[in-house]
C-alpha cells in the first residue's frame, strides 16, 4: 500500500515540475513588448479513480499572438499615406501646418498634438481624445467632434464652422478668438 502511495505522490510530482517547466520555458521564449499580455492560466487535473497512477493533465491552449505594438512614428506615417488612422495612438506628435482634410481620426488618441494651423476641415474626430493638444489657427470646420475630450486643448483663433461637437469635453479648453459652429456660443 506504501508502494503505491509513493508512485502516486512521484507520478504528480513529476507531472508537476514538468509542467512548471514548459510554462518557464514558454515564457522565456516570448518576445519582448511593452503592451502586457494575458498569461493562460495551467490547469492539471489528477483523479483518483481506482489506479491510484493515473493523472490526467489538460491541454495547455496558447492564446493568438498578441498585436504588435505601434509606435507613434508609424502610426503617422501610416496616416500620412491613407489619411486614416483609427483608434490608432499619435501621442505628442507634431503635426504642425498639416493637410488632414477629410481624415478617419476616430476614436484616436492624440493627446498633446501639435495641430497649430492644421488643416482639418470635414476630419472625422469622434471620440478623439485631444486632451492638451495644440488647435491654434486650426482649420476644423465641418470636422465631427462629437464626443471627442478636448480638456484644455488651444483653440485659440481655431475655425469650427459647421463641426459638430455635440458631447464633446469642451472644460478648460483656450477658445479665445475661435470661431463657433452655428448654434454655439463659445466662452
Amino acid at each position: 500500500m506504501n508502494k503505491s502511495i509513493a508512485k502516486t505522490l512521484t507520478n504528480w510530482l513529476l507531472t508537476t515540475v514538468f509542467v512548471v517547466l514548459v510554462a518557464v520555458f514558454s515564457l522565456v521564449d516570448q518576445p519582448s513588448a511593452s503592451a502586457q499580455i494575458e498569461t493562460p492560466s495551467v490547469t492539471t487535473e489528477v483523479t483518483t479513480e481506482p489506479v491510484p497512477t493515473q493523472v490526467t493533465t489538460t491541454p495547455v491552449t496558447t492564446l493568438p499572438a498578441p498585436a504588435p505594438v505601434i509606435s507613434v512614428a508609424e502610426n503617422v506615417r501610416h496616416l500620412l499615406a491613407t489619411n486614416e488612422c483609427v483608434g490608432c495612438n499619435l501621442m505628442g506628435a507634431t503635426l504642425k501646418d498639416i493637410n488632414l482634410a477629410a481624415a478617419n481620426l476616430e476614436n484616436a488618441n492624440l493627446q498633446k498634438v501639435d495641430l497649430e494651423r492644421a488643416n482639418l476641415q470635414g476630419t472625422n474626430l469622434q471620440g478623439a481624445n485631444l486632451q492638451g493638444a495644440d488647435l491654434g489657427k486650426a482649420n476644423i470646420t465641418g470636422a465631427n467632434l462629437s464626443g471627442a475630450n478636448l480638456f484644455d486643448a488651444d483653440l485659440e483663433k481655431a475655425n469650427l464652422t459647421g463641426a459638430n461637437i455635440l458631447g464633446a469635453n469642451l472644460q478648460g479648453a483656450d477658445l479665445e478668438g475661435a470661431i463657433s459652429p452655428q448654434g454655439f456660443k463659445l466662452q
